[in-house]
């Protein structure tokens, strides 16, 4: 049998996903998900991943004919190309991964604007896109907004309630309450109590999720293309009070993959399938792309809020590429598929 291997990676780590080429959307043969210590390269846990899924492909006795790994911006594609070398491995750039999967699986139509709404545990990056041409019309990037964020809120809220904890348990709480309607967190020192719920959860969040919310809004309102629809991505989206509290605000229809924090792992797999013999062609960002700049959102936590500040265009995967002269392409690094950018010069 043919195997492909889908690999997403992020600030917090890497997930894998290894399958048959034929089957992405189906439960996968093996997958994995490698945390990224402190202080280590973003490759580390891309390696690790990859290696596992090719030892759980040695045991099938199976063969893998194709790797796409997901990056969110240039200078993780450097540093995982040089990692891996270029072999046959294809970097993608991760909302093109998003896109191309959700379209699959028909979760997102083939033509029309939408928001890529992707909560990670480093913040928010949003992403409007067309889905037929596959440009992006603005991104941005906010710090502050995201799974960290939220865990300092609960680290904060259960100090209040006498139980002291770390943000590894916060985080550990915050997800439970993904499938549980309440959770009872207690201090390791003291064995005090206390109960969470998700009311809890949505109220501590509330002023996060509403600047997120007015985020969209004001991304639409400055390019002037109003979203058909905005993909909720990334593991925070599995809490169903914050999918409840954005379908409020947004006013749009919300779109939620069953395995959300996947996404990008699976559109990755799209790309390992398609194994061309002269390599990938897609168009790629020119001298000339504009995205929207936008100032970041207001929200008054500590430090995670007051560092939170906007990257323009998908932080440094538009500033690196955006830096060819005269019109010209910019070579694909390394396999590096990147997404096109609205308002590119035609070729020559």
């Amino acid at each position: 049998m043919v195997l492909v291997l889908g690999v997403s990676v992020g600030a917090s780590g890497a997930r894998a996903v290894l399958t048959h080429s034929d089957q992405p959307h189906l439960p996968p043969i093996d997958r994995c998900h490698i945390p990224r210590p402190a202080r280590t390269s973003v490759a580390d846990p891309v390696l690790i991943a990859i290696r596992r899924m090719h030892n759980a492909a040695h045991r099938r006795d199976e063969y893998i004919t194709g790797t796409a790994v997901t990056c969110q911006n240039r200078e993780q594609a450097d540093v995982v190309g040089d990692a891996l070398g270029t072999g046959r491995v294809t970097l993608v750039d991760e909302p093109l991964a998003q896109l191309r999967y959700l379209r699959f699986t028909e979760k997102l139509p083939a033509t029309g604007v939408v928001s890529l709404f992707d909560l990670g545990s480093s913040g928010l990056t949003l992403t409007q896109i067309d889905c037929r041409t596959d440009t992006v019309l603005a991104g941005t990037h906010c710090p502050g907004l995201g799974g960290d964020g939220y865990n300092e809120l609960l680290c904060d809220w259960l100090d209040g309630a006498g139980v002291f904890t770390d943000e590894a348990a916060a985080r550990r709480y915050r997800e439970a309450l993904s499938s549980a309607r309440v959770v009872t967190a207690a201090d390791p020192d003291t064995a005090e109590r206390a109960v969470i719920t998700r009311s809890d959860l949505a109220e501590l969040c509330a002023d996060a999720v509403h600047s997120a919310a007015t985020l969209v809004h004001r991304v639409a309102e400055q390019t002037e293309a109003a979203p058909a629809a905005v993909a909720l991505l990334g593991g925070c989206a599995r809490n169903p009070a914050l999918r409840t509290r954005l379908t409020d605000l947004l006013g749009l229809p919300l779109v939620c993959d069953s395995e959300p924090e996947y996404v990008s792992a699976r559109g990755a797999l799209l790309f390992a399938a398609e194994r061309p013999a002269a390599g990938i062609r897609t168009a790629h960002i020119r001298a000339g792309g504009q995205v929207v700049p936008l100032a970041p959102p207001t929200v008054g936590r500590r430090k995670v809020y007051a560092a939170a500040a906007v990257t323009i265009g998908l932080g440094a995967t538009v500033a690196g590429l955006l830096t060819a002269q005269n019109g010209s392409a910019q070579p694909v690094r390394n396999n590096y598929v990147p997404t096109d950018i609205l308002n590119a010069p035609p070729e020559p």
